[in-house]
């Protein structure tokens, strides 16, 4: 890379000299661009093109420019306010307010462009070095969402804590919080989850999710729940929870896995203060959020067809595909050391290889050179205070684009991983 003019600045030497989350994206595309027909992509984030939700969008666009054609010229001609586009904002606080009894009000929410930038705001907002000191940002569950991993301004400004592991029958397994070793000090500004959990699937009970706003309530912290995956929308959760609301939280959701992520969408729900600071932050570094995912998809949200759709379509396409993406890994990874996370939303399966030979670096190689493309785990651990070697013994495929394919990308990773562990 070539270099800057000296002296390197902070911002320069945290997001513009590379990153995890940056390689992937570049050899993902890199792949796709060479030769697509060639690899097997089990990488990347990337939601499944649904039939009934492309349908869906290309209806309402259609809708737009034949029945309201004033609503597409604004769409692409007028800026929005800071915090978003009032009508779709009325929209969520009214769905989630029909739907949970929660008193939202328009104070609570803010539109961001995408979340990934709603959550550069969030943890540079609450945490790093003030008057006080250092603030940070703890993740009780590791491993945790990569896109996290580079977006703290402060060195120092993540904690995270290594999880219980629990083996299950059949091969699963599942982690948990380690409720009785999280690291709490007085440093600590905000608690951090995904639920379902990227990359792993895993779903916090909603006994989990009440024992840790607890905790934040008697340390005077925020608890921020990341819902990219969640209920009630795009509801791509196996089991049976309930979002959940409460003091000093932090909310987010997004349309990309709706199937819009090109719209770059993010949905804060939070506390006035914490909306009014994020929707400031928004006029500073990009003046206005994007307009077409508000416009395009205002009328499922005021109808409440979001939720349907949700619920009928897109939650049982991925639960489908889990079910099936599964039973695929056993059947070609029969006789090899492989576990599973056990499968409760999202569209990943995380693999564990215990005691995997060169780590998951090494296996990432192997594979993108035997043509599957996956995400080592590794990158999915930061925070730790200490190296944690089981997190270079796991990988992360997803399973939402060509599941024909699996099969075939599967017996090819067998083989690589068989190789690995040297069984001939």
């Amino acid at each position: 890379m070539e270099k800057f003019k000296r002296p390197q600045t902070r911002l320069q030497a945290k997001l513009a000299q590379g990153s995890g989350i940056e390689r992937l994206m570049d050899d993902l595309g890199r792949s796709l661009a060479e030769g697509a027909g060639h690899v097997h992509m089990l990488g990347g984030g990337n939601p499944a093109p649904i039939a009934e939700t492309t349908h869906c969008w290309r209806r309402l666009m259609q809708e737009m420019l034949t029945d309201a054609p004033e609503r597409f010229d604004r769409m692409l001609g007028v800026y929005d306010p800071q915090n978003g586009n009032q009508r779709f904002i009325r929209a969520i606080v009214q769905l989630f307010n029909d739907a949970y009894d929660w008193g939202l009000t328009e104070d609570n929410v803010v539109v961001t462009n995408g979340g990934q930038t709603a959550y550069f705001y969030l943890f540079n907002l609450l945490a790093g070095e003030g008057d006080a000191g250092l603030r940070r940002i703890l993740f009780p569950l590791m491993p945790e969402y990569v896109g996290y991993a580079e977006q703290g301004m402060h060195p120092e400004m993540f904690v995270a804590a290594q999880s219980v592991i629990e083996e299950l029958p059949d091969g699963m397994f599942k982690y948990h919080v380690d409720f009785n070793n999280l690291p709490w000090d007085d440093s600590i500004a905000a608690v951090c989850v995904s639920r379902p959990t990227n990359p792993t699937g895993n779903v916090l009970t909603d006994s989990e999710i009440r024992r840790l706003h607890a905790l934040c309530q008697e340390r005077d912290a925020y608890l921020i729940i990341d819902n990219a995956y969640g209920a009630p929308f795009p509801d791509m959760i196996f089991t049976d929870i309930q979002p959940f609301w409460g003091e000093d939280t932090i909310l987010t959701y997004s349309l990309s896995k709706l199937g819009l992520p090109g719209t770059r969408t993010g949905i804060v729900i939070g506390p006035p203060e914490i909306c009014k600071a994020i929707s400031s932050m928004n006029a500073v570094a990009g003046l206005a959020n994007g307009n077409v995912g508000q416009a395009l998809t205002l009328p499922l949200f005021e109808s409440g067809e979001v939720v349907s759709l949700s619920r009928d379509v897109i939650r049982p396409y991925y639960r489908n595909r889990s079910q099936r993406a599964v039973s695929i890994v056993r059947e070609a990874m029969a006789g090899l050391p492989c576990r599973i996370h056990l499968s409760e939303g999202a569209l990943f399966l995380w693999l564990w290889f215990p005691g995997l030979p060169g780590g998951a670096d090494a296996l990432y190689s192997d594979l993108k050179e035997a043509g599957v493309l996956v995400v080592p785990g590794h990158f999915f651990f930061h925070g730790l205070s200490e190296p944690w070697p089981h997190a270079e013994e796991c990988i992360r495929i997803n399973y939402a684009m060509n599941i024909d394919a699996l099969p075939e990308a599967l017996e090819i990773m067998a083989n690589v991983v068989r190789n690995r562990f040297d069984l001939g």
